[in-house]
C-alpha cells in the first residue's frame, strides 16, 4: 500500500467507527485501528493525532468557515436570522463531505470523553457565530443569544439530517429546527 494513499484516512474512520461499535471506544487501541486499516500504529499518527480524532477530522475547520459565512451573510436581517442562513449554507457544504450514519452518533453518546469533544467543538462554533455577529456591529449580549440559540438549531437540524439518512435537504432540517425552537417561544 501506498505511504500516502489518498483512501487511508477514510479507511481508518471506517475501521474506527466498526471497532467502536463491536467494542465500544475505551477498548479500542489505535494499533487495533490501524491494524484494521490495513496500516502500521506509526501511520495512523500521520493522519489523526488520538483515537478520539478520527470521529472528529476537519471539525477545526468548521469555526472560522461559520465565522466567514456570518460575515459574508446579507444585511437587513435579525442577527439570529443572518445566523441560520450562513448556517444553512455552511450545514449543506458539511453534508456534502459527512457520512451521516447514525453509529458515529450513538459512539459519541456513550463516551463521555467524546461527549466532552463534541461540547468543545459546539463552544468553538458559539464563540465563531458571536464573533462574526460582534464584528458585524451587533450588541455583544445580542450576539451572545443569537449564537446560543444558532448553535442550538444548528445541532438539531444535524440530527435531523442524520434521522433522515442524508436523504432531506440541510436547509429543511435546519428550517424544522427553527421552527421547533420559535413554537418552544410561544
Amino acid at each position: 500500500m501506498a505511504r500516502w494513499d489518498p483512501g487511508t484516512a477514510d479507511r481508518l474512520r471506517k475501521a474506527a467507527l466498526e471497532l467502536y461499535a463491536e467494542h465500544g471506544y475505551d477498548a479500542v487501541t489505535i494499533t487495533q485501528i490501524a491494524e484494521r486499516a490495513g496500516i502500521t500504529r506509526r501511520t495512523y499518527f500521520r493522519y489523526f493525532p488520538d483515537k478520539r480524532e478520527v470521529l472528529f477530522a476537519g471539525a477545526e475547520q468548521l469555526p472560522p468557515a461559520v465565522a466567514e459565512a456570518v460575515l459574508a451573510a446579507e444585511e437587513g436581517e435579525s442577527p439570529l436570522r443572518t445566523t441560520l442562513a450562513a448556517l444553512a449554507d455552511v450545514g449543506t457544504r458539511i453534508t456534502q463531505v459527512v457520512d451521516p450514519s447514525p453509529e458515529r452518533r450513538a459512539i459519541i453518546a456513550a463516551s463521555p470523553e467524546l461527549r466532552e469533544r463534541e461540547r468543545s467543538k459546539t463552544a468553538a462554533i458559539t464563540t465563531a457565530i458571536r464573533s462574526g455577529l460582534e464584528q458585524r456591529g451587533t450588541d455583544p449580549d445580542l450576539a451572545k443569544a443569537a449564537a446560543q440559540v444558532a448553535t442550538i438549531v444548528f445541532g438539531t437540524a444535524f440530527d435531523r439530517w442524520i434521522d433522515a439518512a442524508g436523504k432531506q435537504d440541510f436547509p429543511a432540517c435546519l428550517e424544522t429546527a427553527a421552527a421547533t425552537v420559535r413554537e418552544a417561544c410561544r
